[in-house]
């Protein structure tokens, strides 16, 4: 009877590690001081691109508390490397008309996830920057408190 209770209890500790992993390539997490993003905290990271077939799925993260002061957000988005120097300009909607957040809340602090590029794959091997930096007219931008950016392989089942 124990060698299958302990049969049980390895299986359903081994589903738990299982459907916890993050197979993130890059997964960054930028405070910022005093809840203020200023032009010059822009947040960065590197990824190793090893199969140029391969199609990843790249995120902005965003925390922010109830005092941002807009529904909306501009950011520049960088990516150099390998050839490659392409910067685009991204909106992002924080809020309802009725200025209800649309992150997920807890307290005052609001956390959201952007997609970036869906199933884009780079044009080459080798090593990639992507940077991500506010764009709105306020400077510093209040009531930021994190950003990050992810990367995600796109697994196809």
């Amino acid at each position: 009877m124990n060698k299958i209770k302990y049969f049980w209890l390895l299986s359903f500790v081994s589903i738990l590690f299982v459907g916890c992993t993050n197979n993130a390539l890059v997964d960054t997490n930028d405070n910022m001081v005093d809840n203020n993003w200023t032009y010059a905290k822009s947040t960065k990271a590197s990824v190793e691109i090893k199969d140029p077939n391969q199609a990843y799925n790249i995120y902005f993260k965003l925390r922010h508390t109830a005092d941002y002061r807009y529904a909306n957000l501009f950011v520049l988005v960088k990516l150099k490397g390998a050839g490659l120097n392409k910067t685009n300009r991204y909106q992002f909607k924080l809020a309802k008309n009725d200025g209800e957040w649309l992150g997920k809340g807890s307290g005052d602090i609001f956390t959201s996830k952007f997609s970036l590029l869906t199933n884009y794959r780079f044009l080459a091997a080798g090593k990639f920057d992507i940077e991500v930096e506010q764009n709105m007219r306020d400077n510093p931008l209040t009531g930021v408190s994190d950003v990050g950016i992810t990367v995600v392989p796109v697994t196809t089942n």
